[in-house]
């Protein structure tokens, strides 16, 4: 296997589903080739250590599964084989597996299926890595008005339509975006014509109407809200006016109890994101922006490129939308998760309880804090996952792991895992470090050092580390060895490791070796001081981690039903079926400009009225658009262009004209300028006289 895949394994014959999950990768800017396995081989790939689910390293395995293509009188037997075998694998593989229960043929017991269905779905439960989709899923998201093929499913073992392939593969991808995707953690919402029809400040707060679609979009929020995400309100708006619709309006679903925290202010939208990441202790890449105007939308895709900007749609287009923007997608809801706003509620009242003490050590002492660390337990397997992917800051190495590869490493022998969970006063921060480590010769040598931002500078860090020093010491060991590797966002776990005295320090590689006397790590207490406040992090100040352009919005409108995403996957350059008719260019430079267009977005043909952003365009390729028309055609042009008016081929077309006329006569001016400075006194006498006269004439 020449790299990380996608390596699909089924019952039946699959190679149909190649094509989809082709397309998406590359929508998704995912390096992974797609292959498919021999036929109707599950058990024997599952059952093999040595066989491509198990070498797929870095990778993401499917197995596709159509019950009745088992023995009919063995299937509730072969069911649980199944799930043993996938039990087995995904804690030996290095890669997540997506199991898909596929739907049975219309001569199936539709009863016993369910049984199935419900049996493996049981069997597998809590099992690391792996990650069931059921038939209903699909059908919710991507319905199919015709599923099966009969007659390539007696031919050729190939049960589907095309068109359920495709939604099949699709269903695939959402959940491999899930998988490899760092999840989105804050949702800002607009107010006026976006959780409610009107503007609340001229219809009173009972005047503005809260009807089916923002109905809908409150009782999505509300879930998203109920799964983990930070709601927050961002509104050009007089707060009192806000407040009062969210207090009295009768049918409002969302309460300001809902919210985290919000800017409801007469300032532009880059300022309350970025107060609000402030806030929050949260990097600008963790929000999405949900607004009714594309003018705002594109003015914070302009100033700030890590929030995710999604412009609702059509009234009546809401739900749908929502649905399909796969950003809010999630693979396993952890109880911390759950708790999250109410963990940033109790924090608010911690930050409002430092800034009353007197000093950091009164604050503290009164703060009660208490530390537990302990082997990890199985249900603790996700959040500590979790929290490979997510930390940041106090994080050693940043070694992003899923659950399969950690319980891969401890399954082997060679690691251990010690959970963090920390309390105090107001209340629970949950599950918030984690340390793997190996024992070697003479020390314990730590793998991964991770502690959550909301415990930073509270000597949570110190405790950590003095139980590493405890182990060793009881195991007779004489040092605790932590390696350092820089990223953009840990520099405060450089600071941690150079502030707990004066270790040995090496370079090995692209790291720093720090290596702690046993004894010393074990007494190691946090002792605060006048200058530990101002060291402590500052989310605001760390460079967001930058996302690869996935086109989320594209995808919610454009490619959400099965025969939109056909079409796309036919051939990405050619324009869908349902789009408007094209208007051919008229001129040499709308040619040019069309092929232009065509290049960066990837559509063709371009027609001279097709919009910009309503082809896939955003603020950054607009950006390099203007770049690319100054190096071509030697013309600059301002963003005023691109937001001033319809951004199209014949508007962009007149703008680069009217800037050539400008051009054309600031060149005139500077000839005759200079053509009068280049004469003598007398000379520019003469011509004036000589213009005078003619003009009397």
């Amino acid at each position: 296997m020449s790299g990380p895949s996608i390596f699909v394994s089924a019952t039946f014959t699959a190679d149909a589903i190649e094509p989809i999950l082709a397309f998406w990768m590359r929508q998704l800017g995912l390096d992974y080739g797609v292959r498919i396995g021999p036929y109707h081989q599950v058990f024997q790939m599952l059952l093999d250590p040595g066989g491509d689910l198990a070498a797929n390293h870095g990778g993401v395995n499917v197995v596709l599964v159509r019950f009745e293509d088992w023995a009919p009188a063995s299937l509730e037997a072969d069911v649980a084989r199944f799930a043993d075998g996938l039990r087995q694998a995904a804690p030996a593989g290095s890669a997540p597996m997506v199991v898909c229960i596929c739907p049975p043929s219309p001569g199936f017991d539709a009863a016993r299926h369910g049984r199935l269905e419900a049996q493996l779905a049981d069997q597998v439960r809590g099992a690391g890595g792996v990650h069931l989709v059921r038939p209903h899923e699909i059908d919710e998201l991507y319905p199919v008005a015709q599923i099966h093929d009969t007659t390539s499913d007696k031919l050729g073992h190939i049960p589907y339509t095309a068109a359920y392939f495709t939604a099949l593969g699709t269903m695939v991808a959402r959940k491999i975006h899930a998988l490899r995707t760092p999840p989105f953690k804050a949702i800002a919402l607009d107010c006026d014509d976006t959780l409610w029809r009107g503007i609340c400040g001229e219809d009173g707060p009972q005047g503005v109407v809260v009807d089916p679609p923002r109905r809908a979009l409150q009782e999505f929020m509300l879930a998203q809200q109920a799964a983990g995400m930070l709601l927050c309100l961002c509104s050009k708006n007089n707060a009192p006016d806000v407040f009062d619709t969210f207090r009295l309006h009768p049918e409002m679903l969302l309460r300001l109890e809902h919210f985290t925290a919000w800017r409801i202010n007469w300032q532009s939208k880059p300022v309350n994101l970025a107060a609000l990441a402030e806030e929050l202790d949260l990097g600008l890449d963790s929000f999405i922006l949900v607004d009714d105007n594309p003018r705002e939308c594109r003015e914070v895709e302009a100033s700030c490129p890590q929030v995710l900007s999604l412009a609702l749609p059509g009234d009546e287009d809401i739900p749908a939308f929502l649905r399909h923007v796969w950003a809010f997608d999630r693979l396993r809801v952890t109880e911390e998760d759950r708790a999250r706003p109410a963990l940033y509620a109790q924090e608010r009242e911690r930050h409002h309880a430092e800034k009353q003490a007197a000093s950091l050590e009164d604050f503290l002492r009164t703060l009660q804090l208490e530390v537990r660390i302990a082997s990890m337990s199985p249900k603790d397997l996700a959040r500590v996952a979790q929290l490979t992917q997510r930390t940041n800051q106090m994080n050693f190495t940043t070694v992003r792991r899923s659950e399969t590869d950690i319980q891969a490493l401890l399954g082997s022998g060679k690691a251990e895992c010690l959970a963090v969970h920390v309390s105090d006063r107001f209340g629970s921060y949950g599950l918030v470090g984690v340390m793997i480590f190996r024992t070697g010769a003479d020390t314990v040598a730590l793998d991964t050092f991770l502690l959550s931002c909301r415990a930073l500078g509270r000597g949570v860090e110190h405790r950590m580390l003095a139980e590493l020093g405890r182990i060793a010491r009881e195991r007779g060991l004489g040092a605790v060895e932590a390696r350092f590797v820089r990223s953009q966002r840990n520099q405060p776990a450089l600071l941690f490791l150079e502030s707990v005295g004066l270790p040995y320090q090496t370079v090995r590689g692209d790291a720093l070796v720090f290596r702690f006397p046993a004894e010393a790590a074990a007494g190691l207490r946090y002792e605060p001081s006048a200058t530990a406040r101002a060291a402590a992090p500052d989310a605001a100040k760390v460079p967001a981690m930058r996302r690869d352009g996935i086109p989320y919005a594209r995808i919610a409108t454009e490619l959400r039903t099965v025969e939109q995403m056909a079409a796309a996957c036919g051939t990405e350059v050619q324009r869908g079926a349902q789009a408007a008719p094209v208007v051919e260019p008229r001129s040499d430079l709308e040619r040019q400009l069309c092929r232009i267009w065509s290049d960066m977005l990837g559509v063709r043909p371009i027609g001279i009225h097709d919009n910009f952003f309503d082809l896939g365009g955003h603020s950054l390729l607009a950006v390099q658009l203007l770049s690319r028309l100054k190096e071509q055609l030697g013309i600059e042009l301002s963003l005023e262009v691109v937001y001033g008016a319809d951004f199209t081929v014949a508007e962009l077309a007149k703008a680069i004209e009217l800037r050539e006329i400008e051009m054309a006569g600031a060149d005139r001016y500077a000839e005759l300028l200079a053509e009068v400075e280049s004469l003598s006194d007398e000379e520019v006498r003469e011509l004036l006289a000589r213009e005078s006269g003619e003009a009397a004439y």
